[in-house]
């Protein structure tokens, strides 16, 4: 699950600079950087569903002051 998130994350980020690349050369005539900047927003919604889900199945343990059985 951790490289599962890992993965997402490098691709969240590659994304935003994917985005960031595509404002800066096309300066606003295509709709790459829309396109990307979607992708980054699909990406980081994916991994928070994957956080929370993992959650609550108990994948991931719950915080040091308040331990999981």
């Amino acid at each position: 699950m951790k490289i599962v998130i890992l993965v997402l994350l490098f691709a969240v980020i590659v994304s935003l600079f994917s985005g960031l690349f595509f404002i800066y050369k096309d300066k606003g005539q295509s709709e790459r950087a829309v396109k990307a900047l979607t992708v980054r927003i699909v990406l980081s919604l994916v991994v928070f569903a994957l956080l929370v889900i993992s959650y609550y199945f108990g994948l991931i343990p719950g915080t040091p002051g308040n331990p999981t059985p």
